[in-house]
């Protein structure tokens, strides 16, 4: 189902149901949101925000240095979010995520933690873009 937010929401739902590993590349955001569902006796899933990597190759690196005691996943599933994060949270994105992780034992502070730094990626660019920070140009500049 394609609707308002531009994207498949059933398919993104069930990639996050059959993921073992999953990337969510936002448009807005440098970093990504990696969430590993896997665990073992000794780790549980993890959530937390990484940098951009260039290849797929460089992704299951990073996730070996993050996990070293864990076997490396068969893949990495991933989707693009071009839209707001609030618009991630109305379409029930966030929450299937936190569903899934909540199910699997991850504390509820450390999913806020998470969403926190979503929220405050996405002002920080905001601020920028209204700024002309880095990245950014001004295009109309107020008369001194």
């Amino acid at each position: 189902m394609s609707d308002d937010y531009g994207v498949d929401l059933d398919e993104i739902l069930r990639v996050i149901e059959r993921a073992a590993v999953l990337i969510v590349r936002f448009e807005v955001l440098e970093q990504r949101l990696l969430v590993d569902f896997r665990a073992d006796g000794s780790e549980g899933p993890i959530i937390t925000m990484v940098d951009r990597v260039n290849s797929a190759e460089e992704r299951f690196r990073h996730l070996k240095s993050l996990r070293p005691r864990m076997p490396l996943p068969e893949r990495i599933l991933s989707f693009p979010w071009s839209r707001a994060i609030a618009a991630f949270d109305e379409a029930g994105v966030w929450e299937r995520i936190a569903e899934r992780l909540r199910g699997l034992g991850v504390e509820e502070e450390v999913l806020e933690r998470t969403h926190r730094s979503l929220e405050e990626g996405e002002a920080a660019v905001t601020l920028a873009a209204i700024r002309g920070g880095e990245g950014f140009r001004t295009i109309w500049e107020r008369e001194a």
